[in-house]
């Protein structure tokens, strides 16, 4: 039987693997990323929102600094004290220990050096044997000649060059010195020692000295504080974490009347003026609940005695309304007989005719405008809608009002798009909305030329009216829409009107779904723009035609 062979699978080349793996590590740190932007995003919006979140914080960050604060104090002083204590205790242990190598050396033979080895050997021996109440300890004893090239007996040769050559010299000079320094171990493992030097004095020669040196390890205080120190690092996060719970605790107990009472007070501005607040204990929170409650009570009656009145006003308007139509009809009939033979009376009274057929006119519209506002109030003002040209229904109102504008010297200029804006409104109201805006434009013009203009976008049709008369002030603007007000009350009208037809014309704007707006300066003029949405039922995001018209550029060189 022959053996199969099967080919090597080719190898994925080195620099694929690295641009996958550069790949990977950037789709993990692009998640990485967005997920830190994510959690920072939620705890801005935390801190921002929530007032518990802030007091938890503050009182962490605080009560954190507190903490870290006294227990570095604490530290300080504990390590001062064991090292203080420490210190005391060796530096006794040494002047004992002084006197006891002084009367073991007193006979030393200078010239042997086995006997002088031998004699320091023991002297140490007996020295660690004595014991000391500082813990344990080492013992370095070094025996020096005049002779410099000689070199020392010393006593534990481990230890001995461990120790700082400045503590040498200052002991070698005379007198009693300590110094911490790193000291090796049995093991050769370095370890924070105290380190006291002190001379013996001999009876040989001035040329001849003897050192004595006690290595006391720090290793029982290193390690009672970092007990200590573990203690406290402890013991703060749970005071940090324990402070912070009661700060929470409080805050919440703070916080819950305070978001209770927030919500029903936004459930008492929908409406809902039942609501009220439980009233618990006596204390500043039960305070506050009951002087809400009250407060919401005294809400609930005047609002409930300002419907009452509304309504008790809408009713009285309807009702003189419809009362007064049968009286104005019966004297309507008798002025348009009383018109039609005018020329047979005498002049004046022939003119009282006039006036009163006249006024009579002016005080149906009235009476209909009237009837208009409480069906408004009502709420029982619907619209017929169906698909209107605005550009027909704007130049049939122009037409409509030239008659008007001849009378008081006016010129009405009309502008608009050449195609058809077909939209979907109630054509009796727009066209007494343009009208009213038309009429009010011609009184207020001065004899000056009123400009109307229509345009429409894909989802809206504007319209707007502008006069060059004597213009509106901002604050004036304010109130135009007002029923029955006056820029100056004592203008005398000139056409005529209500003093509702820019009222009616808001709200029939306003049934539509649209805009009705108006900018002015004073001496400059005024111009209204109205708004419509092209389908029903659509909402408005902007308008075709600019609120404020535009500037004419004067001429250069001129003024």
């Amino acid at each position: 039987m022959g053996r199969s062979t099967t080919a090597p699978r080719p190898r994925r080349p080195l620099s694929a693997d690295l641009g996958a793996l550069r790949r990977g590590l950037r789709r993990r740190a692009g998640r990485t990323r967005r997920l830190a932007q994510r959690l920072a995003a939620q705890a801005a919006a935390s801190w921002r929102s929530s007032l518990q979140v802030r007091i938890g914080a503050i009182t962490m960050l605080v009560a954190g600094t507190v903490v870290v604060i006294v227990s570095l104090v604490l530290f300080s002083q504990i390590r001062d004290q064991l090292l203080s204590v420490k210190e005391q205790a060796a530096i006794d242990q040494v002047q004992t220990g002084v006197v006891y190598a002084q009367n073991e050396v007193a006979g030393i033979a200078a010239g042997d050096g086995a006997s002088v080895r031998a004699t320091l050997d023991r002297t140490v021996k007996q020295l660690k044997e004595r014991g000391s109440p500082a813990g344990d300890f080492e013992v370095v004893m070094v025996y020096r000649t005049g002779d410099s090239e000689r070199p020392p007996a010393v006593s534990q040769r481990g230890i001995y060059p461990a120790i700082p050559p400045e503590l040498r010299a200052d002991v070698a000079s005379g007198g009693q010195y300590a110094q911490y320094a790193l000291v090796p171990d049995g093991s050769g493992l370095a370890r924070p020692t105290y380190l006291v030097g002190a001379p013996v004095p001999t009876g040989a020669g001035s040329a001849e000295q003897i050192e004595l040196y006690y290595a006391f390890p720090l290793d029982q205080e290193a390690e009672s504080l970092s007990l200590f120190r573990s203690t406290v690092v402890i013991s703060g996060i749970a005071l940090t974490l324990f402070v912070v719970g009661i700060a929470l605790l409080v805050t919440r107990l703070v916080v819950d009347p305070v978001r209770r009472a927030a919500g029903i007070a936004q459930r008492l501005a929908e409406g809902q003026l039942e609501e009220r607040m439980a009233v618990r204990g006596e204390d500043d929170l039960a305070r506050l609940a009951t002087s809400f409650n009250a407060m919401a009570d005294s809400l609930q009656r005047q609002i409930t005695q300002l419907e009452s009145l509304s309504q008790l006003q809408q009713r009285f308007t309807s009702d003189v309304s419809h009362e007064l139509r049968t009286p104005l009809t019966t004297v309507q009939m008798a002025a348009e007989v009383l018109y039609e033979s005018r020329a047979d009376f005498p002049p004046h009274v022939a003119r009282s005719a006039e006036l009163m057929h006249t006024e009579l006119d002016r005080f149906e519209g009235l009476l209909t405008d009237l009837l208009e506002i409480s069906r408004y109030d009502a709420g029982a003002a619907v619209l017929d809608w169906e698909p209107t040209d605005l550009g027909a229904l704007v130049r049939r109102v122009a037409a409509g009002m030239s008659a008007l504008a001849g009378r008081h010297g006016c010129e009405l200029t009309v502008s608009g798009p050449a195609q058809d804006v077909i939209a979907e409104v109630d054509a009796r109201r727009v066209e007494r909305i343009l009208r009213n805006l038309v009429g009010n434009a011609i009184e207020h013009g001065t004899g000056k030329p009123v400009e109307i203009t229509w345009a429409a976008n894909r989802t809206a049709a504007a319209v707007t009216v502008r006069d060059h008369g004597v213009g509106l002030s901002s604050a004036e603007a304010q109130h135009v829409f007002d029923r029955f007000w006056r820029a100056d009350p004592s203008r005398v009208r000139t056409v005529g009107g209500s003093g509702l037809g820019l009222s009616i014309s808001l709200e029939d704007a306003r049934l539509h779904g649209g805009w009705l707006q108006v900018w002015g300066q004073p001496g400059v003029g005024a111009q209204f723009r109205l708004t419509l949405p092209l389908s029903a039922g659509a909402d408005l995001s902007s308008s075709p035609l600019p609120l404020r018209p535009a500037v004419l550029r004067r001429p250069r060189g001129a003024g």
